[in-house]
């Protein structure tokens, strides 16, 4: 079986943007030279995404992954790339295709907006994280959900910066706009504002947010405003791309949550990496168990709370007696039928 890969982009007016999108596939066909790759787009640039199929097809590929050049999943991952796939299934039967999930949030996206940052600080005058608030850009959709991911993000990064506060801009469809949220966080008190754009390639929507941010520092000189940089070609987005490709094929092997700070190294976590799963509430766990029993064992439960209680003020966690759960408590949390 002939494995292939497709970037779907979404394509862009901007030929700096398109550009810096070749240079990204070309780096990563490089890196995986063994598995057939193209390029497509929605729009604005050729090849669509069903020549890039049908350029695969005709070169051997027989499973396609399809990777959405895209970082958050609005109407185009939702929607615009799949019915495309759908279109491509039909013409060709007996190819496999999978679809990637959109980047969203991942942890190497996390650490290149670092990267980012520190680029953007460097040889600046120093300003203590306690006066510096983060405003963090996104594109902005009519989706709530792509949004949130925005948000969510912001928080990340507020808390691996440690910046005084953080919060979000979009750059269309979605508010506050970026001349609005820089406006805002003028009028903060803080003595800089460093603007993040989360975006991947450069494009329109990029340099709006780089124009936003040249009128309103030119507005008001007391407050320094700092632009960042936006992702572009870097290893890091390669892993995250690669990532989504792989685990669109093999399933995704983790537990409940794409960022959890045990399973994955986060910036400003990095200790709780790898920490071994041991609880934390068996004082807690002790007291509702004791908390149901009879009245004649009243005595019982004053006895354990006087050993729990010292414990518990100097702040050690120590092992409590477990209870076994009786039959009547069971019957009223309704875990096993009545009689």
């Amino acid at each position: 079986m002939s494995d292939a890969l497709l970037i779907a982009a979404h394509g862009s007016r901007d030929e700096v943007g398109i550009e810096e999108f070749r240079a990204f596939a070309e780096a990563w066909q490089q890196l995986r030279p063994d598995r057939l790759q193209e390029a497509g787009f929605l729009e604005f640039a050729r090849p669509t995404i069903g020549e890039g199929v049908d350029a695969l097809v005709e070169r051997g590929a027989r499973r396609i992954t399809v990777v959405p050049a895209m970082l958050m999943a609005a109407g185009h991952v939702k929607n615009d790339v799949p019915s495309e796939i759908r279109e491509a299934r039909l013409r060709h039967p007996n190819v496999e295709m999978f679809m990637a999930r959109a980047l969203d949030i991942h942890p190497a996206l996390l650490e290149l907006c670092h990267i980012r940052y520190r680029e953007a600080l460097e040889g600046r005058d120093q300003v203590t994280p306690e006066k510096t608030v983060l405003l963090l850009v996104g594109r902005g959709t009519s989706d709530p959900d792509a949004n949130a991911n925005i948000a969510r993000v912001s928080r990340f990064l507020w808390e691996s910066y440690g910046v005084a506060f953080a919060t979000v801009a979009f750059s269309g469809l979605a508010r506050p706009g970026v001349d609005e949220a820089i406006a805002l966080c003028r009028r903060m008190g803080f003595a800089r504002v460093v603007v993040q754009p989360y975006f991947l390639f450069d494009g329109v929507l990029l340099k709006r947010v780089y124009g936003s941010i040249a009128r309103q520092a030119e507005a008001d000189s007391t407050v320094e405003i700092v632009p960042v940089g936006h992702f572009r070609l870097h290893p890091l987005l390669i892993q995250a791309f690669e990532d989504r490709a792989h685990e669109a094929v093999h399933g995704q092997p983790d537990m409940n949550c794409d960022l959890c700070k045990y399973r994955v190294k986060l910036i400003g976590r990095e200790s709780d990496l790898g920490a071994p799963q041991a609880g934390h509430h068996h004082h807690v766990r002790a007291k509702v168990a004791d908390d149901h029993l009879e009245d004649d064992h009243d005595h019982r439960r004053r006895a354990r709370r006087r050993t729990l209680e010292p414990a518990m003020m100097s702040g050690a966690s120590p092992a409590a007696e477990f209870h076994p759960w009786d039959a009547r408590l069971l019957e009223r949390l309704q875990l096993v039928p009545r009689g």
